[in-house]
């Protein structure tokens, strides 16, 4: 019995977002076309001019905003950026500073420190034989 793998395609939606990219800014024939999982491993590996654009100038999509911001993405949300930034507007609202960045900062800071403790509660409890796990 001989078996043959079919290609594997996605969505561009899909695609955009592997690469980190904002979809709407992306080439026409992006957007219209599938990618194979053999295009994005070319695209990942020897990004065209294009993609290096939109990953250096924008606009990006939520997920990359909040990291740029160091908040979460309803952290955004709750600051009222619904819309994909530029880097230019991403550097401008890092100086600006305005109280709910600092606020949603703050909050991101305490949520990493609970998980860095949580975590080595965990490894810590997991050192100690015998002890029943809660």
């Amino acid at each position: 019995m001989t078996s043959h793998q079919t290609t594997q395609t996605m969505k561009p939606a899909t695609a955009a977002k592997k690469l980190g990219v904002y979809l709407e800014a992306t080439p026409a024939e992006f957007q219209e076309g599938v990618v194979s999982r053999t295009e994005l491993n070319a695209l990942q590996a020897d990004p065209p001019q294009w993609l290096q654009d939109l990953r250096r100038n924008g606009p990006h999509p939520r997920p990359v905003v909040a990291a740029k911001l160091g908040i979460s993405i309803s952290g955004l949300a709750r600051g009222g950026v619904t819309e994909p930034l530029t880097t230019e507007q991403i550097d401008a609202l890092k100086e600006d500073s305005p109280e709910w960045l600092q606020q949603e900062r703050a909050t991101q800071a305490g949520v990493r420190k609970e998980a860095a403790r949580i975590k080595e509660k965990n490894a810590a409890r997991g050192e100690q034989p015998g002890r029943p796990r809660s």
